[in-house]
């Protein structure tokens, strides 16, 4: 196709978009509304599980140590190695007897009344704090360390575990199933538009078909139509979800609930997805438009 051929096809769906400003202003509207919630829905998600991610890491196995171990620096260090060698585990601290003391006197007033004085006599056992990266082997971490000699007892938070895991597959599933049903609703309204389009110039559409036209020459502009039907959604879809996102941030930062600020850090910055989601709203507002067009155009290709 030459160059001049091109140009006039381009711009002949630019008008298109002109003409039909009432439904192409809709389709762009309800696209846009569709690119924010699937971005919303993903951000949601993203957050979400860096929300989780952060519980995560504060979920901890403790191993109980024997006294007889916990007085030998050899096997406490042998069994830390141990335990650091296993599948999912992260950071392996240890907590001699007469730290736990301290910081649970520290912890309570009350309490750093009635442990005061026994220093000499400490009840509490040396302690192993296991970080456990990948929850989906708490349970086989625990039972291998609990199976290790010189290990006492072990405590976990296997619900807290359990409902942590829970909430990620709820919240991949959902994410996924979000982006699915607004993907379909859209590219039937852009397709929807693009339709109305081909259905007004039907008859020009059969004079150039008899006249030699081939399929791609008719073709292009609808899909140049759906192109730029989907890259302004975009445009405009990232830039208010942009502030929107801002301005939901701000107000996260500045809210008096405790735990929000305990996993405000944890929540990504707009900067850091700012490119892929551009990149991904540009890519599915056009891929959307140039299907819509494909989809609904066939039938008047045949005359």
């Amino acid at each position: 196709m030459r160059t001049s051929s091109l140009g006039y096809l381009i711009k002949e769906g630019a008008k298109n978009v002109f003409h039909n400003r009432l439904m192409s202003f809709a389709s762009i509207g309800v696209l846009t509304a569709c690119l924010i919630l699937i971005g919303g829905a993903t951000l949601l998600t993203m957050n979400i599980n860096a929300v989780v991610g952060y519980v995560e890491d504060q979920n901890e196995v403790m191993a109980f140590l024997e006294d007889s171990v916990a007085e030998d620096e050899d096997q406490v260090a042998a069994l830390q190695a141990a335990i650091e060698d296993l599948d999912g585990v992260g950071e392996v601290t240890y907590v001699s007897r007469e730290e736990v003391l301290e910081e649970q006197m520290a912890a309570d007033e009350e309490l750093a009344d009635l442990l005061s004085g026994l220093e000499a006599d400490n009840p509490f056992p040396a302690t192993f704090r296991i970080r456990v990266d990948d929850l989906d082997l708490i349970e086989e971490i625990i039972q291998q360390v609990e199976s290790m000699e010189g290990v006492e007892d072990i405590n976990a938070a296997l619900d807290l575990a359990a409902t942590v895991l829970d909430i990620k597959s709820i919240v991949s599933f959902s994410g996924t199933f979000i982006v699915v049903i607004l993907g379909v609703v859209a590219l039937v309204i852009v397709g929807n538009t693009i339709k109305i389009t081909v259905f007004n110039r039907r008859k020009e559409i059969s004079i150039m078909k008899y006249v030699g036209a081939t399929n791609t020459f008719i073709r292009l502009p609808f899909v140049v139509e759906g192109i730029l039907l989907g890259l302004f959604s975009a445009v405009i879809a990232f830039l208010l979800l942009w502030g929107g996102y801002t301005y939901v941030m701000q107000w996260v930062s500045e809210a008096p609930s405790s735990w929000l600020q305990m996993v405000y850090n944890s929540f990504v910055p707009f900067e850091q997805v700012a490119p892929l989601l551009l990149g991904g709203f540009a890519a599915a507002g056009v891929g959307i438009g140039v299907l819509g067009s494909m989809c609904f155009i066939g039938k008047f290709m045949k005359v």
